[in-house]
């Protein structure tokens, strides 16, 4: 139990919580601690969510699958970043995509209940909380408006445009695979290296294994 108040303890959300209070609400089991695997579903499509999760360790992935089978990996969240607080109090409170793990995770499961007590006694929390889940809107509606009913072009060069206002730089350096980010486009793997041919040959940008650089910039970086 020491190492998951360690974790708990070290979140932005419940920061603010003594050990005394999250030793007690582990064990009555208001607070509960799920370790998954790699590849791990966490919530199926359509799973009722009753409570709010907080992320301790690891790395979830929100994906849907499209009318044409493909993968389409609408957001990512880490340490620190909460499931299910836009839903848990809606009144349709069901997951709408499905949610999986990345990479082997550890999940905070907080009761709707313990959580609304604290919201009532603690506004430091609940401000945390509010911005959030504000926060995870944003991030979701630009996902969805980023690559929904763009041609795979559109979407590789919003992805370069993003790298290169992050790395400052027009060599981008690839920190997933060209499989990853076929999943993030919501392509096949062999959908985007033939886009990707495309646009080298129109002398758009160069590439290996490991970076993408952009050459023309104008066509590249333009603004929308």
């Amino acid at each position: 139990m020491h190492k998951y108040i360690e974790l708990i303890k070290k979140t932005s959300l419940l920061k603010s919580l003594t050990t005394d209070e999250i030793a007690a609400y582990l064990r009555d089991g208001s607070f509960r601690v799920t370790s998954y695997g790699k590849n791990n579903i966490v919530h199926f499509e359509g799973e009722l969510c009753s409570t709010l999760e907080l992320i301790l360790a690891g790395q979830v992935v929100v994906e849907r699958i499209d009318e044409a089978g493909k993968l389409m990996n609408i957001a990512e969240f880490f340490h620190d970043d909460i499931l299910g607080g836009n839903l848990l109090f809606s009144k349709n409170p069901y997951y709408p995509m499905c949610v999986t793990t990345k990479e082997p995770s550890v999940i905070l499961a907080i009761s709707k209940d313990r959580l609304f007590q604290l919201f009532t006694s603690d506004q430091q929390l609940l401000r945390k909380y509010l911005e959030l889940i504000a926060d995870h809107a944003v991030i979701l509606g630009d996902k969805i408006k980023h690559y929904v009913n763009r041609s795979i072009r559109e979407s590789i060069i919003s992805f370069l445009k993003y790298e290169n206002k992050k790395q400052k730089s027009n060599h981008i350096k690839l920190t997933i695979t060209k499989k990853a980010l076929a999943e993030k486009i919501g392509v096949q793997r062999t959908s985007l290296s033939r886009e990707l041919a495309k646009m080298k040959k129109l002398g758009l940008i160069n590439y290996d294994a490991k970076s993408i650089t952009i050459l023309d910039k104008h066509t590249i970086l333009k603004n929308p």
